[in-house]
């Protein structure tokens, strides 16, 4: 009977360091297909930092019939990168949602004009933008600036643009500006609208959980947060390297892209975690740049009732 005792005691310690185990595993779903806006996240999956860290992540891409967001409330993935604005449209819709990381300390925002004239001096012109959103300040911008846009929905292409069927087209300064430039669209600073270089300078991705799953992942989630730090500091000091597995994602994944997008990507991204003022990667949700993005969209309705630092920021 004292053997008897002392297996079923070790199996029973087996069964909860399995449940605790269990528990360490997480799943990150970048919000969009891979590419370099995600290479902190790949280098600190690639190099180990994950496992150093004593987690188990998988990296799942969305796809077309399951956004991250979807995963997110499905309890298919714990873990995604959001937008401020979006996160606070998610959370006044009564999705709580909390940032355990923020990666972005700039917006990377841009207008482009097709005429060569500044974009915010056109009244009523037909703008592009994405039919999955991430629009939030621009659609504060055009209110606050009485400019009367008329938006026009596309899904993932240019074509539109440069097919000349609308004025102006919204852009990532890491994504679809290159793209554009590829193509052999002028880019000058009187045709380019850059958001953050008048008044709206709102932070953009950051990682977010569910609240109820941050509160019972609490200490997995933090692992998973300085494992993804450290991978963003990694590629900010050996870009190429960082870029090599980039691409290995990109190929994994077959995204229609090529090196030279993914290297101006990956230095553009870079820059954008620079915070403005200490000039260091902060690694934080800025309380001034939250209320900055409530005042906004408040004004233009995009939210019912204000979404307080408190409320986003994990504990």
């Amino acid at each position: 009977m004292k053997y008897l005792s002392r297996i079923l005691a070790l199996l029973a310690g087996l069964s909860f360091y399995g449940m605790v185990q269990a528990q360490e595993k997480l799943v990150f779903t970048p919000q969009w297909t891979a590419q370099a806006q995600f290479a902190g996240y790949y280098v600190a999956q690639e190099l180990g930092f994950y496992k150093d860290a004593g987690i188990e992540v998988e990296i799942v891409h969305p796809s077309s019939t399951e956004s991250a967001l979807v995963r997110l409330q499905s309890g298919k993935s714990q873990l995604t990168t959001i937008q401020l604005c979006q996160a606070m449209e998610f959370i006044d819709n009564g999705i709580p949602l909390v940032n355990i990381l923020q990666t972005s300390m700039n917006n990377g925002l841009v207008i482009v004009s097709r005429n060569g004239k500044n974009p915010a001096g056109q009244k009523g012109i037909r703008v592009g933008t994405w039919s999955v959103g991430f629009d939030q300040i621009a659609l504060a911008m055009c209110l606050k600036e009485d400019l009367d846009y008329q938006w026009v929905r596309y899904a993932t292409s240019i074509n539109l643009f440069l097919a000349g069927a609308i004025d102006a087209i919204l852009a990532m300064s890491y994504n679809e500006y290159y793209l554009l430039k590829q193509c052999g669209v002028e880019l000058t600073e009187e045709n380019t609208y850059r958001f953050r270089d008048h008044g709206y300078n709102v932070q953009e991705d950051g990682v977010y959980m569910l609240e109820s799953n941050y509160r019972k992942n609490k200490e997995a989630a933090q692992k998973f947060a300085q494992a993804s730090k450290r991978g963003w500091l990694y590629c900010a000091e050996h870009p190429e390297e960082a870029l090599e597995i980039v691409m290995k994602y990109v190929r994994m994944h077959h995204v229609a892209t090529n090196r030279v997008m993914q290297k101006l990507q990956l230095e553009e991204v870079l820059k954008l975690q620079i915070d403005p003022d200490s000039g260091e990667r902060e690694f934080r949700l800025r309380p001034d740049m939250v209320k900055l993005a409530n005042d906004l969209m408040l004004e233009s309705q995009l939210l019912l009732s204000e979404v307080t630092y408190q409320q986003i920021i994990a504990r």
